[in-house]
């Protein structure tokens, strides 16, 4: 089972390979290697496009998350019956959208990219942040992943959950 790392923008330069390790790194963390899972970098037309048909805000955004499982309780991993099943969901990066964000605030983009990706991997897994309890408990799962990243890697990276927000 594997990563499915589709780039379909070409607005911002993007280095698949580096964002395929991180993406391994941090399936190895969360002890998800045999669960298929899709990485989709889109621009800010598509990501909007995205955002408005599925939950009505006609914006562009930094992640969108649609898991293959959609009832999972937070921290519990599913139990597929079949093979077929062995899928976790799609994250869209809003890549535009974020590299905006970095030059605004000076930040590393691939950096940027794998913290988000973390974040929508999160929600794949049943975490939400519609309220503070929920907030809490992903802002958690997010802070303990990225701290096993940067263990393993020797990066500083961050959460970037949004308090109490449906965005992302």
């Amino acid at each position: 089972m594997g990563v499915v790392l589709r780039n379909l923008q070409n607005v911002v330069p993007l280095r698949r390979a580096r964002l395929r390790k991180d993406v391994e790194t941090l399936r190895h963390i969360l002890g998800i290697q045999k669960f298929d899972l899709g990485v989709i970098c889109v621009d800010n037309r598509k990501i909007q496009r995205i955002n408005n048909i599925y939950r009505n805000k006609n914006m562009p955004t930094d992640v969108l998350s649609f898991p293959f499982y959609e009832e999972l309780r937070p921290g519990k991993l599913p139990c597929p019956l079949y093979r077929d099943e062995l899928n976790l969901g799609d994250i869209f990066l809003g890549v535009e959208y974020l590299m905006k964000q970095c030059q605004q605030q000076s930040q590393d983009l691939h950096g940027i990219l794998t913290s988000v990706t973390a974040h929508g991997i999160c929600h794949l897994l049943g975490y939400r942040h519609e309220t503070e309890e929920e907030w809490k408990e992903m802002l958690q799962k997010e802070s303990y992943i990225l701290n096993e990243f940067n263990r393993f890697t020797g990066r500083q990276l961050v959460p970037l959950t949004k308090k109490c927000s449906q965005d992302g």
